[in-house]
């Protein structure tokens, strides 16, 4: 390879480099957003909640699956109590790496004494690769 075109092919290569690299950050600056944005809208719907009472020990997340473009996951409430209860339950949906890719608040009324409810956690945008959901807050009320 002579010179010239040697320089013309790394300026190139380095210019790609760079356009790909500056949207890599410009993308990961757009998805800490949602994040962010997401995450505070979950802890201020939960923050709501002012008679509730910790019952994250009632709640469980079962396997995330895609449908409608989102990734969603069936949470399963069992009432320990002897009278019906309403549960507000924030989930967390995270990557492999344990990262936070999207909070949700889901609502599950009316579980009646020692039985379970399920509901359907959804993301409020469209989550790529492996993704797990979590319960990052259960409240009984």
């Amino acid at each position: 390879m002579n010179r010239p075109r040697a320089r013309v092919l790394v300026t190139v290569t380095t210019l790609l480099a760079l356009s790909s690299t500056a949207c890599t950050e410009e993308d990961r600056a757009r998805v800490g957003d949602a994040v962010s944005s997401a995450t505070a809208a979950a802890a201020s719907r939960m923050g709501e909640i002012t008679d509730g009472v910790n019952a994250t020990a009632d709640v469980k997340a079962g396997p995330v699956r895609a449908e409608g473009g989102r990734t969603v996951a069936d949470v399963t409430v069992t009432n320990p109590q002897d009278r019906n209860a309403d549960y507000t339950i924030m989930v967390n949906f995270r990557n492999d790496g344990g990262d936070l890719l999207d909070s949700v608040v889901l609502n599950i009324g009316g579980v009646a004494p020692s039985t379970s409810k399920t509901g359907t956690a959804r993301s409020n945008r469209s989550l790529s690769g492996a993704t797990k959901a979590e319960i990052g807050q259960a409240l009984r009320h």
